[in-house]
């Protein structure tokens, strides 16, 4: 039984798996909203606040993807999973580098996926006591709370799982972090997927580090990596 009363917004358009989600979800003690459009989900989310959405994919007129792009533009940093019945690996490693921070398959598995629930937030609700406002990272400024990595005039919104990851690498600057502790602590788990997920998302924050020639993010060969700050 969830005992934390985590509040979740589903985004589906199939209207009998979107009532049978909602209700058996209700029955497990979770806070549902439930949505039948990506344009309903926006309008939504300025108004009220979300451990994590659940967004199926294959919708009319914005799909999930569509819709997890216009979050991130829109600064809604809620932690997000997708529903979906495709299963190729390219559309997988697309949710993921969207910032997903799940993919679940159809069709679903309601206990299933109630204990994935349960494990994925109780990752996310695991923040520290204490935590700085603002780390300096070079020339760059990083704020965990505002999920804000800025340089100069630019600045980037970044996704949660963006954020977690960076603060990972951060509080082991100059260490080597390895794939599974990472994967273990944010991810929950393991396994190809989500290791193929963990390159996509070092891949981005390479990009955003790239301004300021002292940071790095080595990859050390079956092992892990290492951010390097030789300036801050």
């Amino acid at each position: 039984m969830n005992m934390n009363n985590y509040k979740l917004l589903l985004v589906e358009d199939d209207a009998s798996l979107g009532y049978l989600l909602s209700e058996y979800l209700k029955m497990k003690d979770f806070s549902i909203v439930w949505v039948k459009n990506g344009n309903d989900a926006l309008a939504i989310l300025k108004e009220q606040q979300f451990d994590l959405c659940l967004l199926d994919i294959m919708m009319p007129e914005m799909d999930g993807y569509k819709l997890a792009e216009n979050m991130k533009q829109r600064n809604i940093a809620i932690p997000f999973l997708f529903l979906t019945a495709r299963s190729l690996k390219i559309d997988v490693l697309k949710g993921f580098a969207l910032g997903a921070v799940d993919y679940i398959r159809k069709p679903i598995d309601e206990e299933e996926l109630v204990v994935r629930l349960n494990n994925l937030l109780g990752i996310l609700s695991k923040k520290p006591q204490t935590q700085k406002e603002e780390y300096k990272i070079g020339q760059y400024t990083y704020s965990p709370k505002n999920s804000e990595l800025k340089i100069e005039d630019d600045t980037w919104q970044l996704t949660a799982r963006e954020s977690e990851l960076l603060l990972y690498l951060l509080k082991n600057k100059n260490n080597v972090c390895l794939h599974k502790d990472i994967l273990n602590t944010l991810w929950g788990k393991n396994d190809y997927f989500n290791r193929k997920s963990l390159n996509v998302f070092i891949t981005r924050l390479r990009k955003y580090l790239s301004k300021d020639d002292t940071i790095k993010i080595d990859n050390i060969h079956n092992q892990g990596f290492k951010l390097i700050c030789s300036n801050g």
